[in-house]
């Protein structure tokens, strides 16, 4: 590997390493039952928070299925955000494992 290849290589880790930790500090919102649920997660996929409206406690099946819908729907925009993130720098070419 050359000189230029390595650089450009070493930039594009710095890069990554960059999006990496923007990752953590952004977050999204999933939400299910038009907002009856409410999951805040960082682009690392950590559930921050769930906000659940009292009426929706009434029926704890209805609940549970709403829940996950939520949390399945905030994990989708992490997959998103960090693909949209890696994208920018990688310009849509696929590397095996950064997204």
């Amino acid at each position: 590997m050359n000189r230029n290849m390595m650089r450009q290589a070493q930039k594009l880790q710095a890069q990554l390493e960059k999006v990496q930790e923007e990752l953590e500090t952004l977050t999204v919102e999933g939400s299910a039952g038009g907002g009856v649920i409410k999951v805040v997660m960082t682009g690392k996929q950590v559930v921050e928070s769930v906000s659940i409206d009292p009426e929706a406690m009434e029926d704890a099946d209805l609940l549970q299925d709403l829940v996950a819908a939520a949390v399945n729907d905030a994990f989708s925009k992490t997959q998103e955000l960090a693909a949209q993130k890696m994208g920018a720098i990688t310009g849509g070419l696929k590397i095996p494992g950064l997204g």
